[in-house]
């Protein structure tokens, strides 16, 4: 009955013909939706910084046998001019065949993609016989940032298969394969079961999915979250030694600062490191963060700054 209720959702949600297809996690949505997109030799453009590239431990290479082609970018975001230079070697048996695009939304670096700046790439992707992927996990939080639908940045621009997030904006265990171009993904069903992401209990799953996308949960949720980044940018920004650098979009926040400043900061606070050479570091807020732990980490920042 959850699952029969998922798919009624799928069409008002994405888009006329759209299905949801449960999985466990991210990962497994991301290697479910591009296996099913890809041939064995077919590749996927990607930023260097996506997460099927940085964060899912070889997932999409040694489970689903992919080729994925990086894109340096500097803030995480693809263009059209760059899909177009990567995707070289067409008809030619010595090259893997540039038939999947990648985009993040919003991306690792926190930034979030137009629908306008979506729509440009899929026409250019479909131009060239190639189809276009989105790793949703944080969509939501793109989607409240502009104050536009999630259909706006799928559907709507020509996206054709999307991993629908959950757990990044509070569910417990469930994503989600959300395919919106049919002809884009056979077999999903079966790659899905192959992949070990078919689940037994799926109504637990699509349960927990119909709360959150079929009510504005997942829109509060990301809001929040989204409102607890901006905080704590507009706290650390004022502090001298801190430097933001990139720009708020979502629930993310880039700095940089002293090495031993962020060391004696993660005693108390867990954070990731980006990029140890340049001493960036990456702060994330969720559904659950407070304005007391936000500001609780910008004074304990700011005790260690003046020590």
């Amino acid at each position: 009955m959850y699952t029969a209720r998922l798919q009624e959702l799928a069409g008002d949600l994405l888009g006329a013909g759209a299905s949801i297809w449960p999985v466990f996690n991210g990962t497994g949505a991301n290697v479910v939706a591009l296996q099913a997109m890809s041939p064995r030799w077919g590749s996927v453009i990607c930023a260097d910084t996506a997460h099927i590239n940085t964060d899912e431990c070889g997932a999409p290479e040694k489970l689903a046998g992919l080729k994925l082609v990086p894109v340096a970018t500097d803030d995480g975001k693809l263009t059209p001019a760059m899909v177009d230079a990567a995707a070289t070697g067409f008809g030619d048996e010595h090259r893997a065949q540039p038939l999947v695009v990648s985009l993040t939304q919003a991306t690792e670096r926190g930034t979030v993609y137009t629908p306008e700046e979506i729509e440009a790439i899929c026409l250019l992707a479909h131009t060239r016989g190639m189809t276009v992927h989105m790793d949703g996990s944080r969509i939501a939080n793109a989607a409240a940032f502009l104050g536009v639908t999630v259909r706006d940045l799928t559907y709507a621009t020509g996206v054709d298969v999307l991993s629908l997030g959950g757990t990044k904006n509070g569910l417990l265990d469930g994503d989600a394969v959300a395919v919106l171009n049919p002809a884009a993904a056979p077999g999903l069903e079966f790659v899905r079961k192959l992949s070990g992401q078919l689940t037994s209990k799926m109504r637990f799953a699509s349960a927990q999915l119909l709360a959150m996308w079929g009510t504005d949960l997942w829109l509060r949720s990301a809001e929040h979250a989204n409102a607890m980044a901006a905080r704590l940018a507009a706290g650390m920004g004022a502090l001298e030694g801190i430097t933001l650098t990139q720009p708020v979009e979502s629930n993310a926040v880039f700095a940089r600062l002293r090495p031993k400043v962020a060391d004696r900061l993660r005693k108390h606070f867990g954070f990731h490191d980006w990029d140890t050479a340049t001493g960036e570091v990456r702060w994330m807020c969720a559904f659950d963060t407070t304005t007391a732990h936000v500001d609780a980490f910008i004074e304990a920042a700011a005790t260690e700054l003046g020590r």
